[in-house]
């Protein structure tokens, strides 16, 4: 590594500079490359396995194996694609193992269900995680003003069939009207609805599974933790 950068600014080398550190046993190096690419591989790994908690420990288990195989890495690619692959495989063979077991006859019956829904509303949420809640919460007020944007026969048709789950016969003698009038108004109503989200959502795309913050902290520390790496102090209280 160039005598001008100090291994005290870890921001500035590159990752193959942060990578040779890490090689010494340079453990705040290894951190530094956790910190650039968390946000990327959690994604990667939350797109595999659909669930945050098994996203969480492939990103660990794939930092493991790959703080084992720093030696392996010849910078034929960039560190970022080497890392990719190491939480892709991690990820898959975790599906793999985890296949045999899925009870698919559960899974067969929520998807009728689930694909007539423009989204599933879920109930209060156990999670004591304070960014589930926030971003919960942030859905819930996207989902009640595209709601509110309706226009009031579609809305109340809505409201009553998927808010509410009340079934076609109950609703069309709540409002007065022929089921197939139900019927008519929460096709539109989705469709409807679907258009106002896609158009919100759009912009919203590139933030999507965000792992920053005290997320990318936890992690972070926890993998040094388990391979053992000294951390300075100050650098793990400051992400």
């Amino acid at each position: 590594m160039p005598n001008a950068i100090l291994k005290s600014d870890y921001a500035r080398p590159t990752d193959p500079e942060l990578v040779a550190l890490a090689r010494e046993g340079d453990g705040q190096a290894f951190q530094e490359i956790m910190r650039r690419h968390n946000q990327r591989l959690y994604r990667i790994a939350r797109g595999v396995m659909r669930d945050e908690s098994e996203a969480e420990d492939v990103l660990q288990d794939a930092y493991m194996r790959a703080y084992a195989a720093l030696g392996a890495f010849r910078g034929d690619s960039l560190l970022a694609t080497w890392l990719t692959r190491i939480v892709m495989n991690e990820a898959l063979d975790r599906l793999r193992r985890r296949r045999p077991t899925e009870d698919l006859d559960i899974l067969d019956r929520g998807g009728e269900e689930a694909k007539t829904r423009v989204i599933l509303f879920p109930g209060a949420s156990s999670d004591p995680n304070p960014e589930a809640a926030a971003a919960q919460a942030q859905v819930r007020r996207l989902l009640e003003a595209a709601i509110d944007k309706l226009p009031d026969p579609f809305r109340l048709v809505f409201i009553m069939r998927d808010v509410h789950e009340m079934s076609v016969e109950e609703t069309a003698s709540s409002l007065g009207v022929r089921p197939e009038t139900v019927k008519t108004r929460l096709h539109r109503a989705r469709r409807l609805l679907r258009a106002h989200l896609a158009t919100r959502l759009e912009s919203a795309l590139h933030d999507a599974f965000p792992f920053q913050g005290a997320r990318c902290a936890r992690i972070t520390q926890a993998v040094c933790d388990r391979l053992g790496l000294v951390i300075d102090p100050e650098e793990a209280a400051n992400p």
